[in-house]
């Protein structure tokens, strides 16, 4: 870290414009939310402070830096505590008027005020205060301070009962090469954290920092370094997932919530004792362990002297534990679930990062030469591998998200199962051409003539992986929103279509399991007395019709080659396909609820409105 005699050396701070990175890899935008900021342009910023509050309350550098320090480097602070209380912002930060009167001395009466020896007065060394001690004496003294640690920034006067402020030109003249060094990186560290608009990169190793100006709760940045996070959290990128979901996620994945959860699964607690006991045998007597000993029955928690072999456990009377119990196996089964699913994808994201690595450091060369295309043209690959690791990421995330969905509110369950499962089924092809397919072509021995194929095949992969992957961002960010609002319209139109009987009421509409069929509303109808339940008859004037949309196949969405577009991935179909064939999904998709419908129909099939 440079010293502040080092600061006059860089160009006017005006001038200076640092580098903004965008934290959406996926974004068209060219707006920014975050700067990155370097070594030297948190020392620029710190100048830039110092200088435009020294000419603000007409003070040197030196004591508008000590100002700062001492405020937190809030300027505002500072003005309002200045301009009510110069007095007294002085003496409370020690900034002296002016020096006490020097005595007239000879060299050989200066004293250090530590060591009490006698140096000349090219030895000694003081601050505003007058107060005189030899120049080793101040280095060791600095040399502690800085070492307890960014204390050392509001470092005072040697002298107990003194409280002026020692500024850095001091620590610049007699402090150790290692201290002066150290003092600034506190003083960076100081200026940085601050302010909660910025914040170190939490990369180990890395001395940047990150200056977030963004404010639409889009918190992913990443450094110079490479390395992502939330600037909100500072854990890893979890979009779409929150930071409270994060939070609690990583909780439950500690081993002290693991294993507290498991014991209260599988073990018992003794009933003299308390301290949990997994049964290991057939024998229903169990012993605790030693100093208690205490011997009890495992299935009814009697004390086993009462209870004996003699004793009965198998009249129903009524038992706690179960209660209790089998909740927990379900949720740890619940979670076992999830977790799997989540490590298994942050495992697979790792490996995919490796891969991105070897492809570009080794394979796009390879390619280049066995192929005679020049890098530039292979960029493609990378991009890939780039949106594998994204994706796995993602992913990853979701499985979080579901794991703390309401289990109640089955509409939402169902759409995020299905969002979910589309977008793993696209990231999973397009893992494996990546994966598989590239080996094809990075084998001297096995060149081949379709890798311009391959290249079409991949690039087309990414983006229909991309599409999917951001309609379930977008989903989830909005909390599955579109459920809701469809349902209501849903029965908002269906009911309009229905002619109820009066008395009746339309209450209940679900999605049956069998895909194949056209009509996917089912409706139920219940009497206005709720202690009676009438089954649907056929009464004289009742029309209970729902008119379902006949399969067929117009002219008017097909190419003179009878083909037709796919509005996700742009694949030209064949006429008789009803999905498409590149990315299996439906031609269009509802608005309501997303759900990607098959070409021929113009009712969605998921919530039955019209497209």
């Amino acid at each position: 870290m440079a010293d502040m005699n080092d600061f006059d050396d860089f160009d006017d701070f005006d001038d200076y414009s640092p580098t903004d990175y965008s934290s959406d890899d996926n974004t068209d935008s060219s707006e920014t939310n975050f700067t990155v900021l370097k070594e030297a342009d948190i020392c620029r910023c710190i100048e830039h402070e110092i200088t435009e509050l020294s000419d603000v309350l007409s003070i040197s550098k030196l004591e508008a830096s000590l100002l700062l320090r001492h405020y937190n480097w809030n300027v505002c602070k500072v003005h309002d505590a200045w301009f009510a209380d110069e007095f007294g912002v002085r003496k409370k930060v020690g900034l002296l008027l002016e020096k006490p009167e020097e005595k007239q001395v000879s060299y050989d009466d200066l004293t250090c005020g530590i060591c009490f020896e006698s140096y000349s007065q090219d030895f000694i060394k003081s601050v505003t205060c007058g107060h005189p001690f030899c120049s080793e004496c101040w280095g060791l003294y600095i040399h502690t301070n800085i070492n307890d640690g960014p204390g050392c920034l509001v470092l005072r006067c040697p002298e107990p009962t003194c409280a002026a402020a020692v500024g850095d030109d001091v620590i610049n003249e007699l402090g150790f090469e290692e201290d002066r060094k150290k003092y600034y990186r506190y003083l960076a560290r100081s200026y940085v954290e601050s302010n909660k608009r910025r914040k170190w990169c939490p990369a180990p190793g890395c001395d940047y920092a990150i200056d977030f100006v963004g404010c639409d709760g889009d918190f992913d940045v990443t450094c110079v370094c490479s390395h992502s996070f939330c600037f909100n959290c500072c854990e890893e990128r979890h979009r779409p997932v929150g930071c409270d979901t994060v939070e609690k996620w990583n909780l439950k994945n500690s081993s002290d919530s693991q294993n507290e959860t498991w014991k209260k699964a599988y073990t018992k607690p003794c009933p003299k004792c308390q301290r949990p006991i997994e049964k290991n045998a057939g024998c229903m007597r169990m012993s605790c362990t030693t100093p208690c000993y205490h011997m009890f029955c495992w299935i009814c928690l009697k004390d086993w002297s009462v209870h004996g072999y003699g004793g009965s456990c198998n009249r129903y009377v009524g038992n706690p534990q179960p209660e209790e119990t089998s909740p927990l196996r379900q949720e740890l089964l619940k979670y076992q679930h999830y977790y799997d699913r989540w490590a298994a994808n942050e495992k697979s994201r790792q490996i995919a990062l490796t891969d991105l690595g070897k492809v570009r450091n080794n394979h796009l060369k390879e390619i280049s030469k066995l192929y005679g295309q020049p890098e530039t043209q292979l960029e493609f690959l990378t991009e890939a591998w780039q949106q594998i690791v994204e994706c796995r990421r993602v992913l990853k995330w979701t499985y979080a998200y579901g794991y703390y969905l309401a289990e109640d509110d089955d509409a939402k369950a169902k759409l995020f199962e299905y969002l979910q499962g589309q977008a793993e089924s696209s990231l999973e092809r397009f893992h494996d051409c990546a994966e598989r397919e590239l080996e094809i072509f990075i084998d001297p021995d096995k060149l081949s003539v379709s890798f311009d194929d391959f290249r079409l095949k991949l690039i087309h992969l990414t983006g229909v992986t991309k599409n999917y992957f951001k309609n379930l961002v977008t989903a989830l960010e909005n909390g599955l929103s579109d459920v809701a609002s469809s349902s209501k319209q849903q029965k908002t139109s269906i009911c309009r279509r229905l002619k109820v009987p009066a008395g009746e009421t339309c209450n209940r509409m679900t999605t049956p399991e069998d895909k194949s069929s056209n009509l996917y509303t089912a409706i139920t109808r219940t009497s206005a007395n709720p202690n009676k339940t009438k089954a649907p008859k056929k009464k004289k004037g009742v029309a209970l019709e729902i008119t379902t949309q006949t399969k067929r196949r117009t002219a008017d969405n097909l190419t003179p080659q009878g083909e037709w577009s796919c509005e996700f991935c742009s694949y030209m179909n064949p006429g008789s396909s009803e999905t498409c064939e590149a990315c299996n999904r439906g031609a269009w998709t509802c608005q309501h609820c997303t759900y990607a419908n098959p070409r021929t129909t113009t009712t969605c099939q998921m919530c039955a409105e019209t497209q």
